[in-house]
């Protein structure tokens, strides 16, 4: 499949980067920390996108570790797991944020560096939920389902903000700065106290509040994993519900239907339909097979995000339709007819289940690498440049000879 048409590649050069961020702790402590000390880490000849790349991995291991102490994601760890995870977070975070910089500072700044921050970004949403939830103990259970939906969800609506709006907006709250350091300090007091175990005692006893009696026993006794769920709705569907009302407005702003971009939530709300009604209808791959179900969901997003920035780059019109949502879709509908008896499952209820589950994730690590490389080796090819390496470093002595060679010379008396 072509993801850029040849007639869209112009498009390319047209590109120039747009964002605002109003955090207060991006402004004042984080951005001065990485322009005075981080950058300076990092040699001039090192490519933006390796930087991206090479934050990317300390996810990874940090994945690979908490999954060999914890698959079931509902057991305690030794507390250098979940010290070593808060460490690879913030060094993500702040690889990820100094990518940036560098590629201004090398002059490097272009296309394939947002399309390689986003694609990266995409992937971490599927391994971070699933690495909160081993830390939080949050087991192969709805939970871990909400939290994945949580997080596919947000960034897929700030990538489809951000294509509507041609700018990226991060609030004075928000996930990539107040939510990522949050959860560094969350994995530190899990390791301070000596496990997940500890997020399912009872929050307000835990914490000192008196047994009152207007307080109701239920809500006195839930857990700390409970009342995260209760803020993480809240915050949700607060900001989902500020980037749609962004979005209506600019488009107002600027003359065009407001009710338009609308329709490029429906692969979102299609993947959320389908996927709680094929975990309600196959409860053994929610029980037993979740982390790779979560990572076969994590690429749905991925595919659609990457598709989303393709789009963006490339001034096409916003791409509604996602491949990897088919297999998903006729497994809900093979499952929903034996259910009511139309038919007897294709797939059965058991091995067959577990084998179309990792089938599925095979098949998506498939398309969206396809998706990857196709992209990647298009605009690479067509602005002559490389992904991991700078081809043409910037070298300001010959920059400043070229300037001088436009001058007409003078000659001296």
């Amino acid at each position: 499949m072509v993801y850029i048409r040849q007639h869209q590649l112009p498009k390319l050069r047209e590109y120039k980067y747009a964002g605002v961020d109003h955090s207060l702790v991006s402004r004042y402590v984080l951005k001065p920390f990485y322009s005075n000390f981080v950058i300076k880490c990092f040699p001039m000849g090192m490519a933006p996108n390796a930087i991206t790349l090479s934050g990317f991995m300390f996810v990874v291991a940090n994945f690979l570790t908490i999954l060999y102490y914890n698959p079931t994601l509902d057991r305690d760890c030794p507390a250098w797991v979940y010290v070593s995870c808060a460490l690879g977070l913030f060094l993500y975070q702040t690889f990820d944020a100094v990518d940036g910089m560098q590629a201004r500072r090398t002059r490097q700044s272009g296309p394939l560096g947002e399309l390689f921050d986003h694609s990266v970004d995409a992937c971490n949403t599927a391994l971070g939920a699933l690495i909160f939830a081993a830390v939080m103990n949050l087991g192969q259970s709805w939970a871990t389902i909400l939290t994945l939906f949580g997080s596919t969800m947000t960034f897929y609506v700030q990538t489809w903000d951000e294509y509507y709006t041609q700018i990226l907006t991060l609030g004075i709250i928000s996930g990539p700065v107040e939510g990522v350091l949050t959860l560094c300090v969350v994995f530190g007091i899990t390791a301070y106290k000596g496990g997940g175990s500890f997020w399912h005692l009872p929050m307000l006893e835990t914490v000192g509040v008196p047994r009152l009696d207007f307080i109701p026993e239920r809500l006195y006794q839930m857990p700390f994993t409970q009342w995260y769920m209760v803020y993480g709705a809240f915050m949700l569907f607060f900001a989902t519900g500020s980037s749609i009302i962004h979005v209506m407005s600019v488009r107002r702003q600027r003359g065009q239907d407001p009710f338009e971009p609308l329709y490029g939530l429906l692969p979102l709300v299609a993947t959320w339909l389908l996927v709680p009604t094929y975990l309600y209808m196959q409860p053994t791959i929610l029980e037993n097979q979740a982390v790779a179900f979560v990572l076969y969901v994590g690429l749905i997003n991925a595919y659609s995000v990457s598709r989303i920035i393709v789009a963006h780059l490339s001034k096409a019109s916003f791409p509604c339709h996602n491949v990897l949502l088919y297999p998903l879709a006729l497994s809900v509908i093979d499952s929903v007819a034996n259910h009511f008896g139309v038919w007897p499952s294709l797939l059965g209820n058991g091995v067959g289940q577990v084998g179309f589950v990792l089938g599925c994730l095979g098949l998506s690590v498939g398309i969206y690498g396809s998706l990857v490389f196709d992209v990647i080796t298009t605009i690479c090819d067509y602005l002559d440049i490389w992904c991991l390496t700078i081809k043409h470093p910037y070298v300001e002595e010959v920059q400043r000879d070229k300037e001088a060679a436009d001058i007409p010379s003078k000659k001296v008396l």
